[in-house]
């Protein structure tokens, strides 16, 4: 008999804290929102039922802390615990600790956390379960890193065992370079892991980073929700996720989506989770890691199948079984996303953390923003700087891309520095248009992508009106605010203000 949760604490902060507590009460569940001294007036405090403070700004006092975390969740009376992602979400200890306590964790359970934890590990253990993985070996000392790269044959990349988000990474093209990148590859692994175990794969060429969401139950019933593309990257870090991915046929995403069930069945998985893949040119696709939690990407999912993926947590949590087979789930349209940041990409897409001014988002036909931030907030300098995720659905790939287009322009945010001209830029370049790009293409494009994009003769006009509208909605919103405080007399024209606040 299933278990119906009364309460649950979302176990983490922003805008994925305020997403999950959305389904939880259209589920008819209660919400407890825990924040630190930073976070007090966040919106994902103020959208829940319950708030508790669970200490200071820094993370590792705070988000961080099993035991207050814990306690909190007992002394509001939480049934369950829903991490989110990032912080605690994939933490073994976590998901056992909450059991320990009574306290069901809306996760996958901590035995399958811990095989696929390690890189290493998790290569062998999907190697085992009949994954196809990269090329690859675990070394010990510079000298057999150099052996074992010789033999696969250059170029190759060290990745961090324990790792992730880019960190503890290097590509090596010759053995000049092994020594110098071995070191600095085990001092990141060590300086943001703890632990400096270094392991070294053949580099793919411009592959696509094309990941598998998979769902299963407590009983053993797993599916996959087709794919996502998120080969647009800077530094390893995903920008912008889109599905169906461009670079891949229904049949390859079957035959993907086929694996990575077998994967997550080789550990007892449950819950939701994504098989990460490197899809090379020549079509063949090689076992990344998989990330045992939610991801940030997982709404362009939801709008082409209509899942509540969320709501599928919860309901496996309860010990439900899935609803649906294999056979039921069906992809429609196209869904793009994009990641809007507090950032200056002038500066190296440094953070830009400070109070939000205005801050107005786009809306109409197949728009969503998952947001957590709101006029007169602040973007702490505590934790990543993420202010939204920007998400459009349409018939097709070339009406979602036009769609985005739209919706970037209609985005307004003042006070601080965001990625908003970036991401226009990308939605106007060829190449991206055409779905013609790889892991390599902003590094490649970066010149293009944070001067003034090119713009046909035929189109200036167009572009010319769309600035004209920008400003005049920028003016408006500054007159609002003005007269709301009192002020009046801008002396910096609607025009100048657009620029700042988009970058540029």
């Amino acid at each position: 008999m299933a278990k119906k949760f009364r309460k649950v604490l979302v176990a983490n902060r922003g805008e994925i804290a305020v997403r999950v507590t959305r389904t939880l009460h259209e589920m008819g569940i209660a919400s407890v929102a825990i924040y630190s001294d930073a976070d007090r007036a966040a919106l994902h405090v103020r959208v829940a039922d319950e708030a508790y403070n669970v200490g200071p700004a820094a993370a590792s006092e705070s988000y961080l802390r099993i035991d207050r975390v814990l306690d909190t969740a007992k002394k509001a009376g939480c049934d369950a615990v829903h991490p989110g992602y990032g912080f605690l979400s994939e933490n073994p200890d976590f998901a056992d600790a909450c059991e320990a306590k009574g306290i069901t964790f809306i996760g996958p359970p901590g035995s399958a956390m811990r095989q696929l934890g390690s890189k290493t590990a998790a290569r062998k253990k999907m190697g085992d379960a009949g994954v196809p993985i990269v090329p690859g070996a675990t070394c010990e000392t510079t000298d057999e890193a150099t052996a074992a790269a010789i033999k696969i044959g250059f170029p190759v990349m060290l990745k961090a065992s324990a790792g992730g988000g880019g960190k503890g990474m290097r590509l090596v093209n010759d053995a000049s370079e092994m020594a110098s990148a071995w070191e600095r590859a085990r001092s990141e692994a060590k300086k943001f892991f703890g632990d400096d175990t270094v392991y070294i794969e053949k580099a793919i060429i411009k592959p696509r980073h094309v990941e598998i969401q998979v769902l299963g139950d407590r009983d053993g019933n797993t599916v996959h929700v087709f794919e996502r593309d998120c080969s647009i990257q800077r530094r390893n870090q995903k920008v912008v996720e889109e599905t169906p991915s461009p670079a891949a046929s229904r049949d390859l995403v079957a035959k993907m989506g086929a694996i990575a069930v077998q994967g997550a069945k080789a550990v007892g998985y449950f819950s939701a989770g994504t098989f990460e893949f490197l899809l090379a040119p020549d079509g063949n696709f090689y076992f990344l890691e998989m990330n045992t939690r939610l991801q940030v990407e997982h709404p362009v999912t939801e709008l082409v199948t209509g899942l509540d993926l969320v709501r599928e947590m919860v309901l496996i949590a309860q010990g439900e079984k899935l609803g649906f087979v294999q056979e039921d789930l069906h992809s429609r349209g196209a869904a793009i996303e994009c990641r809007i940041y507090a950032e200056d990409p002038a500066s190296g897409f440094l953070p830009s953390p400070g109070k939000i001014e205005n801050l107005v988002t786009p809306s109409g036909p197949g728009v969503r923003d998952d947001g957590g931030a709101y006029p007169g907030c602040t973007i702490s300098s505590f934790y990543d700087p993420l202010i939204s995720k920007l998400s459009v659905w349409a018939p097709d790939r070339e009406r979602a891309v036009a769609r985005m287009r739209r919706a970037l322009g209609e985005y307004i945010v003042t006070g601080i520095r965001t990625n908003l001209a970036f991401h226009e830029k990308l939605f106007t370049h060829p190449d991206f248009i055409a779905g013609n790009y790889d892991t390599g293409f902003l590094e490649r494009n970066t010149a293009d992508l944070l001067g003034y994009p090119k713009v046909a003769a035929e189109q200036r006009e167009a572009v010319a009106v769309a600035v004209a509208i920008a400003a005049a909605r920028l003016e408006r919103a500054t007159g609002a605010q003005q007269a709301q405080t009192g002020q009046s007399g801008s002396q910096v024209s609607p025009w100048v203000q657009s620029q700042r606040l988009r970058g540029r």
